[in-house]
């Protein structure tokens, strides 16, 4: 009887050994079939074709699958290398997020005024934070963080109302607001430095018993508009074994210098990362996106590499980097990732879909308007992917002879002989006869007014929330429970492009006038 000892290591022939021979042992692993006697004159060639054969080995070593298969006879050892397995796949059980509640909101003032940036309406019926919320639902991912600091009871309101046990099936996941609070020592008496600080501030929480099962965590922003998978993100993430991952889009030159800007190698590995670089600076970022997978018109066009302010972390990586690699670090964008670059694996996503950072009035406006085009570049109607907001229980919206033209109407409003074109009409909104609505953002009403209490303001000579008879309104954005009188004109004929008028009711940023919330435009007033 022929014996032999097998020793396997990885990629190699598959190659199963019996009494008499070997055969091929599977189609899973490349090789030739091989079927002789281990004494066959020509064996020993076609095996050291395919194999390392080592004669006399006595022993095994780490890493090496040893097996004696018969006790008899002199024993020859054959060497395999080990098999290809395939990349982990991402599970959102593993996964965490974190939403930044967002900062002090300066730039989308004064809509921040009485609010969080997150919770700004957005598209009639939704608000900022329930783009993310409902990516995270969509993608499977149950365990979500979100930040507050600043203005944060609106927020705080919409989360309870919205993302609880009982309005949605999260099974063992949750939905956890982590506000700034102050702690014993002189650390603790400081609220939020910034992004990475507001994170360090709660690093308990994600050393936490319940959250040891947490691989990788999420950081995303509250003040964007994007539709995304983020277990595509995080099978990027695992996929390239790297230590954190920053989703990126191409820019143009016209916004470049509005983001944090990257280089990348060959392998997607960001080598340079620079925070909203400017003149000389800017320049330096360019790069070649054909890299990205871009024609080279476009690459022509999109010369830049821009983050999106979405970073995937291994959470064993994010621990390290917030308490003992940088912990006087207080921003991801412009103070961590610019320097993890040099010491780890840091890697480029790219989103090739649309995207918008909602950080100034003038793009939040654009953006809502956006979304009357047809085709619209970004929509929130989606089968598949709905985005999930406060469950109002709103009647149908009532038109009465009216004429509305490339507009979104939300629910519960009413509308008597008006017209409106390239409008948004946000929940709860009246627009009274003779109104003339266009190109503009009406976030709506918080309540209603009866009938009867509309009827005694005007017999008083006060204003109704709504916008009253005869009114032309374009190129504005009407803030809630706005009350807007009879035969007034808002429409910056002079082309002013900043004005601050608190007392009067509105601001204009950009050329676009703001009316305030719960503010009252007297009639016949002229903006």
């Amino acid at each position: 009887m022929e014996a032999s000892c097998v020793a396997l290591k990885a990629n190699a022939n598959h190659v199963c050994v019996s009494k008499g021979g070997f055969s091929h042992g599977g189609s899973i692993f490349c090789g030739e079939s091989v079927k002789r006697g281990v004494k066959s004159s020509d064996l020993g060639t076609q095996l050291r074709k395919n194999l390392r054969i080592e004669k006399g080995t006595k022993r095994a070593y780490r890493g090496v699958v040893y097996s004696v298969l018969t006790p008899d006879i002199e024993k020859e050892a054959l060497t395999f290398q080990t098999p290809l397995f395939e990349t982990p796949k991402a599970d959102p059980k593993n996964v965490a997020s974190i939403i930044l509640g967002g900062g002090a909101g300066t730039r989308l003032f004064p809509l921040t005024g009485r609010r969080a940036t997150p919770a700004v309406p957005i598209g009639g019926c939704y608000r900022l934070i329930d783009i993310p919320m409902s990516n995270c639902i969509n993608s499977g991912i149950n365990k979500i963080f979100i930040l507050t600091q600043f203005n944060s009871f609106s927020l705080n309101r919409h989360l309870a109302r919205t993302y609880n046990f009982n309005g949605m099936n999260f099974g063992d996941g949750f939905v956890e607001v982590l506000a700034a609070t102050q702690t014993p020592g002189d650390a603790g008496k400081r609220w939020f430095q910034g992004t990475a600080d507001a994170v360090r501030q709660f690093i308990w929480v994600f050393e936490n018993a319940k959250n040891k099962d947490v691989e990788h965590v999420l950081i995303l922003s509250g003040d964007h508009l994007y539709r995304m998978d983020y277990m595509d993100f995080v099978q990027k993430h695992i996929d390239t074994n790297a230590d954190i991952t920053v989703s990126c889009v191409p820019m143009d030159d016209s916004r470049a210098s509005d983001y944090g800007l990257m280089k990348i190698d060959k392998t997607g590995r960001i080598v340079q990362f620079a925070e909203k670089p400017k003149g000389p600076d800017l320049k330096a970022m360019q790069v070649d996106t054909t890299l990205l997978g871009l024609s080279k018109q476009d690459a022509a066009k999109f010369p830049y590499i821009a983050s999106m302010g979405v970073y995937a972390f291994r959470t064993d990586v994010l621990l390290e980097l917030l308490k003992w690699s940088y912990p006087s670090c207080n921003d991801f964008g412009s103070e961590i990732i610019p320097s993890a670059v040099k010491e780890h694996n840091v890697q480029a996503y790219l989103f090739n879909d649309y995207w918008e950072d909602i950080g100034t009035i003038k793009s939040f406006f654009d953006a809502n308007l956006a979304l009357t085009e047809q085709p619209p570049k970004f929509e929130f109607c989606d089968p598949n992917t709905p985005f999930y907001t406060s469950p109002r229980f709103l009647p149908p919206t009532k038109v009465d002879k009216c004429r509305i033209v490339d507009s979104i109407i939300s629910h519960g409003c009413f509308l008597r002989e008006c017209g409106v074109q390239h409008s948004v009409v946000g929940v709860r909104s009246r627009l009274e006869s003779g109104v003339e609505l266009k190109d503009t953002m009406m976030m709506g009403a918080d309540y209603y007014q009866t009938e009867a209490e509309i009827a005694s303001l005007l017999a008083e000579g006060k204003v109704p929330i709504g916008v009253g008879q005869n009114t032309r309104i374009s190129n504005c954005i009407i803030d809630k429970n706005a009350k807007i009188g009879k035969g007034v004109v808002i429409a910056n004929a002079d082309g002013v492009e900043e004005a601050e008028r608190p007392e009067e009711g509105f601001y204009i940023r950009s050329g676009i006038t703001v009316i305030l919330k719960n503010a009252i435009i007297k009639d016949g007033t002229v903006i």
